[in-house]
């Protein structure tokens, strides 16, 4: 399959797209009455968690220019829990 490639203001609206998805799945957690998220698994029971980086680990969106956005933010949320231990809806949000 052949390369996509975006560029400028449609490379920006996709990345932002999927860093909003993520950031929008991660905030109901953030704070001592932040919500718990119900997590879907391909196998196995759902999982009910209150922790940022275990709900931005389980986001993966279909559109992949949206994912590469929220894998970017991902990225700075698994860095912050292996670097401080908390404070991963913070870094997301």
């Amino acid at each position: 399959m052949a390369k996509q490639i975006v560029f400028e203001d449609e490379a920006r609206k996709h990345l932002k797209a999927g860093v909003d998805a993520l950031a929008n799945a991660v905030k109901t957690t953030l704070g001592p009455k932040g919500r718990n998220v119900a997590l879907d698994k391909k196998w196995g029971s759902p999982t009910v968690t209150h922790d940022g980086v275990t709900v931005a680990k389980e986001i993966e969106l279909e559109d992949p220019f949206e994912n590469m956005g929220a894998q970017l933010l991902k990225e700075a949320a698994t860095k912050t829990n292996d670097v401080a231990g908390d404070g991963t809806t913070t870094a997301t949000v």
